[in-house]
């Protein structure tokens, strides 16, 4: 595992660890956003004229540090959805990707289209607390579970009406797929050296049934490589920097899905 991964992870456990002494999972079960029926993130991406993207909201990152720290999460999302995406995804870890407090909620009251939580999940009790805060579909990442431990979490998930999406990044970390997932996500960047290669992500993808949605994570540019990605089997395309970075994210979104629908 690399050091960075390592460290978030031990971070996510004192989390967890604090957050299971002041709210027990009967406590989240009374939040008033539990008992909502979730969007599904699978139909709104395999629907007719679906954009396939999943845009992300996310202020910093731990390597290149501040992306748009300041800006409003409801001007961005809002936008987001004016501009037909198919599923937002908000970070909502503070400590490494400068999340607030209230960013995740403030999204859910917005948006009326699936919401991914993207988080660094290690704890059954975290999907307990996603369902709370009012997401439709979790990320479980294989880099930082066992397959078996993929599988628990994917059940409690699935009997709490939560879709699920898995990040893998190598062909060793294929035997997380279990079929109660709902999207596999195949990240282009190599987390040792933090390089991106669409092709490695082509190649992974082609030894993952159809039956999935194949979502395409990280280092996408523009609809060059979106349609790249397309023709070779992908149905969404998880986009957060390259619409952060930009002076007006929301406006970067609506741009490049016109692009889209106008070049096909």
């Amino acid at each position: 595992m690399h050091d960075i991964l390592r460290t978030i992870i031990e971070q996510k456990h004192k989390e967890v660890e604090l957050l299971q002494s002041q709210y027990s999972i009967n406590d989240l079960k009374q939040a008033q956003l539990f008992s909502r029926t979730c969007y599904s993130a699978k139909a709104a991406i395999t629907t007719d004229n679906s954009s396939g993207i999943i845009s992300e909201f996310k202020r910093r990152s731990p390597k290149k540090g501040p992306i748009n720290p300041d800006v409003d999460i409801k001007t961005v999302v809002q936008a987001y959805q004016k501009a037909n995406v198919s599923v937002v995804s908000v970070l909502s870890d503070t400590h490494f990707f400068g999340a607030h407090n209230d960013d995740f909620m403030k999204a859910r009251e917005y948006l009326n289209l699936p919401l991914l939580r993207k988080d660094f999940l290690v704890d059954p009790y975290q999907i307990y607390q996603s369902k709370a805060m009012g997401a439709d579909l979790i990320l479980l990442i294989a880099a930082i579970l066992t397959p078996k431990e993929v599988e628990k979490m994917s059940r409690i998930a699935k009997d709490l009406g939560l879709e699920i999406l898995l990040e893998i990044h190598d062909e060793s970390e294929l035997k997380h797929i279990n079929p109660l997932i709902d999207l596999v996500g195949i990240n282009n960047r190599n987390l040792k050296d933090f390089s991106v290669d669409l092709n490695h992500s082509i190649r992974l993808s082609k030894q993952i049934p159809d039956r999935f949605v194949k979502v395409a994570e990280s280092g996408i540019k523009g609809e060059d490589d979106i349609q790249f990605l397309k023709t070779n089997g992908f149905q969404a395309f998880l986009i957060g920097e390259y619409f952060m970075k930009q002076g007006d994210p929301g406006k970067a979104c609506s741009e490049l899905i016109q692009n889209i629908a106008f070049n096909n």
